[in-house]
């Protein structure tokens, strides 16, 4: 048996308000690093704390209860729910956060006119373009008003059009004040972000602060 160590002495800060692009070759840890950010996967040591809020050693039920009400998830295949309209698949972190009907029904509202969705609220996922999929996987990424987005290869699965149009809405959300940690292998996309982690083998081989334009 080999055993193999998906991150190794990784020492990492990441700011409120913060664009955060991780780049390195496949298999380099950048999808563990997103998991353990995003507490879905646990780190067997070491230290992790979300705000002031230490989770190394939370339980499952904590750690679920701690992604409810901070963090956001953007997956590369969007993972929606095809029995479900594009308004019930926004809807649902909302159910999860016990908000009532009404405020649910204005702030899925709210974010599908951000998306530009509007007018397909009643349509199914696969009634949709891959752009637009994952424009509606956004906007259920950020109904909840989370601290921090955490987005793995948004753009695998577009074409470069609608690849564009996924960058330009997770840039406008960071410019509104949300932290967003995302995984490219793009580097036009990663120069989006104010800050580019570069990894291989486990470690963090670089990390390089961009100066705005």
């Amino acid at each position: 048996m080999v055993e193999t160590t998906a991150l190794a002495d990784i020492s990492l800060d990441i700011r409120e308000g913060e664009f955060v692009c991780v780049m390195g070759p496949s298999g380099c840890g950048k999808t563990t690093l997103l998991n353990v950010v995003a507490m879905l996967d646990t780190p067997t040591s070491g230290r992790y704390s979300l705000g002031e809020v230490e989770v190394s050693n939370a339980s499952e039920a904590r750690l679920a209860e701690i992604r409810r009400g901070n963090i956001g998830f953007v997956f590369q295949n969007f993972m929606l729910l095809d029995d479900l309209s594009v308004y019930e698949n926004v809807e649902l972190p909302l159910h999860c956060l016990k908000i009532s009907r009404h405020k649910r029904q204005a702030r899925v509202r709210e974010v599908l006119e951000l998306v530009d969705l509007q007018r397909r609220a009643k349509h199914r996922p696969l009634q949709l373009s891959g752009g637009q999929q994952q424009r509606v996987a956004i906007a259920r990424a950020v109904v909840g008003d989370p601290k921090l987005i955490v987005a793995d290869e948004p753009t695998g699965n577009l074409d470069s059009h609608h690849g564009e149009e996924v960058m330009d809405m997770l840039t406008t959300l960071n410019q509104q004040g949300t932290t967003i940690l995302m995984v490219t292998h793009s580097r036009s996309y990663a120069d989006r972000a104010s800050r580019i982690l570069t990894m291989r083998d486990g470690q963090l081989m670089s990390d390089t602060a961009r100066v705005a334009a």
